[in-house]
């Protein structure tokens, strides 16, 4: 007698299997920077986005952005390129300037900054859930810098903190525009990316004064970071939420910073100590709470 099972239950593993996949690919992000380090970040920022806009052909139809007002056509085709590109270069170049893995766990507060842009909007206020949600994740941010500040170490590191936590600015940013506009994003991705490997290309030019490939692991791992975490992450993603429950599938996310943080310290290029394990459990929970 074989098994019968719900039409719904399918999906639902499917879209947590989708989700894991995600979430794995995301954590691996800031290892795979790491490798990169040898290439200039904008550099690498269009290597990145040109393997992330192939990776999500497969996404790609037509969809009628003209239907839209103006002022939404202005931001899918210039904003949205625009927040993609600061999200991903200010993340390498924060990367540069402080230590990998407190720059990736501040960069990975950004669902909690998108609840509370979310509830802004929605709401005209903030709810008292997300703002402790916030205030608990930024603590474990805190947790990290305040020590070092104490003892007058930060130096150029301030400046590192301060790109992941802008990096963190345009994710949220970019997930709140993905939500209220009147069009469905994601089969828009593939040229959004290439729109913003564009700009990445000439910020590169122009301030970097360089647009030769980089060489051996470092385009290695540029391509890799455009195929999987911004690349087949984002299909994943995208099906997981098409599949799934939101609010399971998204609580899957809160692990990402604390897989991110094991991934660089299994790999010897980042120093284990009390503070980072207690700082990422505390962005996760603020992340929970919030979402909440």
């Amino acid at each position: 007698m074989h098994p019968v099972h719900s039409p719904a239950l399918f999906p639902r593993w499917y879209s947590v299997g989708a989700a894991l996949v995600a979430v794995m690919l995301w954590s691996a992000a800031p290892l795979l920077a790491e490798f990169a380090k040898a290439s200039p970040p904008l550099q690498l920022t269009a290597v990145t986005l040109l393997a992330g806009s192939l990776a999500t052909l497969p996404l790609s139809r037509r969809v009628n952005v003209a239907a839209c007002g103006k002022g939404w056509q202005l931001s899918v085709w210039v904003g949205i390129p625009l927040l993609i590109f600061g999200a991903v270069s200010t993340y390498f170049i924060g990367m540069r300037l402080a230590p990998a893995a407190e720059a990736a766990l501040i960069t990975y507060t950004w669902p909690v900054l998108f609840v509370l842009l979310s509830q802004w909007s929605r709401f005209g206020r903030l709810r008292i859930a997300g703002v402790v949600g916030a205030l608990i994740a930024f603590s474990g941010a805190a947790l990290l810098l305040v020590p070092q500040a104490i003892s007058g170490g930060l130096g150029v590191a301030t400046t590192g903190y301060a790109l992941a936590l802008l990096a963190a600015c345009c994710w949220a940013i970019y997930s709140w525009l993905s939500q209220a506009a009147p069009v469905a994003l994601t089969p828009l991705l593939p040229r959004l990316l290439l729109i913003a490997c564009a700009i990445a290309v000439a910020a590169s030019l122009i301030l970097e004064g360089n647009l030769a490939l980089p060489n051996g692991e470092a385009l290695l791992a540029g391509i890799a970071l455009g195929l999987g975490p911004y690349g087949v992450a984002m299909v994943a993603w995208d099906k997981a939420l098409r599949w799934g429950h939101a609010s399971l599938v998204g609580s899957l996310a809160y692990g990402v910073p604390i897989l991110a943080a094991l991934l660089l310290v299994l790999a010897g290029m980042s120093v284990l100590d009390w503070r980072l394990p207690a700082a990422a459990v505390l962005v996760v929970v603020g992340c929970l709470k919030a979402g909440r």
